[in-house]
């Protein structure tokens, strides 16, 4: 199983990326599929997941209504749309399946990609 993110780069303040997280020797849509970022000097936070079960997604209250998960069956792969992005959304993004979705987004174990670099500044 591999994910392999991409998107990431340097956005200024009330910019926005939208985040891929590409899937090989798994079927995306059949497992619960998480986003993570962690800032510098900061813990992982849990910020977005979809639920296979029912399609159901949270968003934490640090990015609700501002980022929006989607994905591409056909393509095996996940998007995160992040829109008004502000300095403290700066981190390493990741992506990772299987997660818990119900309410928050934990991490069971199992795959991550790399990550993928975020930097909003002016």
């Amino acid at each position: 199983v591999q994910l392999v993110e991409s998107g990431g780069g340097l956005v200024q303040p009330g910019g926005s990326l939208r985040l891929s997280c590409a899937a090989s020797g798994l079927t995306l849509r059949l497992y619960n599929l998480g986003w993570f970022r962690q800032a510098p000097g900061k813990e992982r936070e849990g910020i977005a997941c979809i639920s296979a079960r029912d399609g159901t997604i949270y968003y934490a209250d640090s990015v609700k209504g501002r980022f929006t998960f989607s994905n591409d069956n056909a393509k095996n792969t996940v998007y995160l749309e992040m829109n008004s992005l502000k300095p403290e959304d700066t981190g390493v993004y990741y992506c990772a399946t299987p997660v818990s979705c119900h309410g928050s987004v934990v991490s069971v174990g199992g795959s991550w990609g790399q990550g993928t670099r975020v930097l909003v500044s002016s």
